[in-house]
């Protein structure tokens, strides 16, 4: 059996763990916090990152953080998870999707100003899969039309654009650390906040209104409720698990982009028959192998490949429903143009297992049964 996912676990967590129960703050901001804060901040080049409760708590900071008020607009991809939306939506704003480009899944930097009215306030690029998007036409556009841009780096921990990391470059950026993502806590997540002067409003938002987080610093005497606010401080002891992964990040990283480079070059003779797709990366990108996706020709060929793969026991999944056709998605946004890639692409891609320490043998084992599923349709095909 060839699970989808396991969660990363190096081996040092449980020490790290016991380490924050014994010295009896297990509340957050405590020794593991901060040494994943400072972490981040040093290895990213960030201006200040907090762990929050989760990548959808980063994202609900964030939201707040741009001010938005009601009837505001954000313009965001429909291919991305439904927390992207919901932060945006309980901050007030009314959602503007936009479609995607093919090559990357990414939102279409060309579709972006089209989609630009005089509520307009915030763009919110998705890094899929860890790719960045075209974040120098974002940033630009973001610039001539007076916009925040909050990216969404759920999948990006230690993914580059032209040499900077995801998360740095628009005015805030959100990380994940769910047990799905390359580095994980179990729950959790991080802001970067990359405006010097957003971040004691940061800091009171996560502590609940207060100024708790000068109070521990010495820059007050006592701390106070100040302004509105909420729990978004993650536990210590999730922190000392994942102070175990970052301490290994790069560890990591290369064993999933061994098993990634594995996937790519062991599936390159379908993609060159024309009878699947492989991911893309533009060159100005560095990628952090979060996950492997192939494309088939249509819905009903993924659906078939999917459960041929798993009659021979691999996991196989299918990503996003668009958002602009949920429920949801019908009530707080709209589409921007035409949704001429989004709903087509996302009907054809299949995410094939990833996670660290998939061995080689395992990812052969994948390959094999993925060209055995071609080679039997093709065969059929000719027959036919």
């Amino acid at each position: 059996m060839i699970t989808f996912n396991v969660a990363p676990f190096i081996g040092t967590e449980i020490e790290y763990i016991k380490d924050a129960v014994e010295r009896q703050h297990i509340c957050g901001d405590g020794k593991y916090t901060k040494l994943c804060d400072q972490w981040m901040e040093d290895r990213f080049q960030a201006n200040k990152v907090l762990l929050t409760t989760s990548g959808s708590s980063a994202l609900d900071m964030a939201a707040l953080l741009c001010g938005l008020q009601p009837g505001d607009e954000v313009i965001l991809p429909s291919f991305t998870f439904s927390s992207t939306a919901n932060s945006f939506v309980m901050a007030g704003a009314k959602l503007v999707f936009v479609d995607i480009r093919p090559d990357t899944m990414n939102m279409d930097e060309t579709k972006i100003e089209a989609a630009i009215t005089d509520r307009t306030r915030v763009i919110v690029p998705v890094h899929y899969a860890g790719v960045a998007c075209e974040m120098d036409t974002i940033m630009d556009i973001a610039q001539r039309h007076h916009l925040l841009v909050v990216e969404d780096a759920a999948q990006g921990v230690m993914s580059t654009y032209k040499g900077r990391a995801l998360g740095t470059i628009g005015d805030f950026g959100c990380y994940s650390f769910h047990e799905t993502k390359n580095y994980s806590m179990g729950e959790g997540g991080a802001i970067v906040i990359n405006r010097p002067e957003m971040v004691e409003k940061a800091e009171i938002l996560r502590e609940k209104g207060t100024n708790r987080s000068k109070f521990f610093r010495g820059q007050v005497d006592k701390y106070t409720w100040v302004d509105y606010g909420d729990s978004f401080l993650p536990s210590e002891l999730n922190a000392a698990y994942l102070w175990a992964q970052l301490e290994k990040a790069d560890e990591i990283n290369h064993d999933r982009l061994t098993s990634w480079n594995h996937y790519y070059e062991g599936l390159l003779p379908l993609a060159n028959k024309g009878l699947i797709r492989l991911p893309t990366v533009p060159a100005e990108c560095g990628h952090n192998a979060h996950m492997f996706y192939i494309k088939t020709n249509d819905l009903n060929e993924r659906t078939a490949l999917i459960t041929f793969l798993k009659d021979r026991g691999i996991t196989s999944v299918f990503h996003y429903i668009p958002l602009h056709s949920a429920p949801a998605g019908e009530r707080f946004g709209r589409f921007s143009g035409a949704d001429e890639y989004t709903t087509a692409e996302s009907n054809k891609l299949t995410r094939l297992p990833m996670y660290y320490g998939l061995t080689r043998a395992e990812t052969e084992s994948v390959v094999e049964a993925v060209t055995a599923f071609y080679g039997k349709s093709h065969d059929k095909g000719k027959s036919c």
